[in-house]
């Protein structure tokens, strides 16, 4: 008798995180895709969801809408979730006592960044204690935990007695991602200068960024800012030697829009060392875009010899290579470390994954 893996999707009605909620379903795909003879895939979903992915065998919607069922998920009340393979792509699951060895029941979950932990500033307080609530749940409970990179999985292990009941399952840019055809357009209407570097990172961090965007003669297109934090990120540019006209601030970008500006810039700079999944780079590199990050062991994991990895006090010059004698060979370089992440692979992997188990 073939399996049944049920996968919860989160945030298709209340998006809390753009990045996770896009490569939920795109794992859902990769899992469709690969799946092995006589399996199916399932969905459990909040009430109200609408799924809009072929494939699924059943759609198990709950009583309670997102933000009620993430409250009493985090109380261990998970009542109409039923059992067997549960995967959950973000921290967002159903961990309460089962038998595994019995039963057949089977509950993992993932994590995508730290920031709760080593960044709580960045996030509201609810959001800060949910999140430390659904790890301590996931120490108790989980089968597996799920992390996208080797060095992600170290950090983890000094945070949380999570033994070696962590799995490494790396993610991807979102399926079909690529330079739209209307890209010039775009860019224009994002007000966007005609040469430039993307940043992405933290505010503490991206002081080095703006300074090597003046080193290279290039505005600072900053991606994913936080609403708010603009007058403040203007500030840090003037001071490293950027005139505030030339930091233009972006909040969160639709996926066909951040392909526009990703593919429009002379190089990408990531600033952060925290313990986060590096969307924009994996961007980057599948744009054929030059990058260069901050050195860090998810940086290492992840873009390897794709970019260049560097302290930060050397982010300037090798900006200033990127964008210019060094940009050829970082494109090339860094459209074929791209080819190491797919969805496919990684649907393949969870499959995997629960077989073990």
């Amino acid at each position: 008798m073939g399996a049944r893996l049920r996968v919860v999707l989160d945030q298709l009605g209340h998006v809390v995180d753009a990045d996770q909620a896009a490569a939920s379903a795109d794992l859902v795909r990769g899992l469709i895709a690969t799946t092995p003879s006589g399996c199916e895939v399932d969905a459990i979903v909040a009430a109200g969801a609408e799924v809009e992915i072929a494939g699924l065998a059943e759609v198990r919607r709950l009583p309670l809408a997102r933000r009620e069922l993430a409250a009493s998920w985090q109380m261990g009340i998970t009542h109409g979730v039923g059992g067997g393979l549960i995967h959950a792509p973000t921290l967002m699951a159903p961990l309460v006592r089962h038998d595994r060895v019995h039963d057949n029941d089977q509950t993992t979950v993932t994590l995508w960044d730290l920031n709760a932990w080593e960044a709580p500033e960045t996030l509201s307080k609810t959001t800060v204690a949910w999140q430390r609530g659904m790890l301590r749940r996931a120490v108790k409970h989980a089968d597996a935990v799920v992390v996208p990179s080797h060095a992600f999985a170290e950090r983890l292990k000094e945070l949380a007695k999570v033994g070696e009941r962590v799995r490494v399952i790396a993610g991807a840019a979102p399926t079909g991602f690529a330079e739209p055809s209307d890209a010039a357009g775009r860019r224009s209407e994002l007000s966007l200068p005609e040469q430039y570097v993307v940043l992405v990172g933290s505010n503490a961090s991206l002081e080095e960024g703006f300074r090597a965007a003046a080193a290279a003669g290039l505005d600072a297109v900053v991606l994913d800012v936080a609403e708010g934090t603009e007058p403040r990120l203007a500030e840090i540019a003037s001071a490293a030697g950027l005139p505030e006209q030339r930091a233009h601030m972006r909040g969160p970008l639709p996926a066909t829009d951040r392909a526009a500006v990703l593919s429009g810039a002379s190089a990408f700079a990531a600033t952060s060392a925290l313990t986060v999944w590096p969307w924009r780079a994996i961007e980057a590199m599948t744009l054929g875009v030059p990058v260069v990050a901050v050195e860090s062991g998810i940086h290492r994991d992840v873009i390897a010899d794709g970019g260049m990895l560097v302290d930060a006090s050397e982010l300037a010059d090798a900006v200033v290579d990127a964008a210019g004698p060094g940009a050829r060979r970082l494109r090339v370089l860094g459209a074929d470390r791209s080819r190491a992440f797919s969805w496919a692979s990684s649907g393949e992997k969870v499959w995997g994954l629960h077989a073990e188990l």
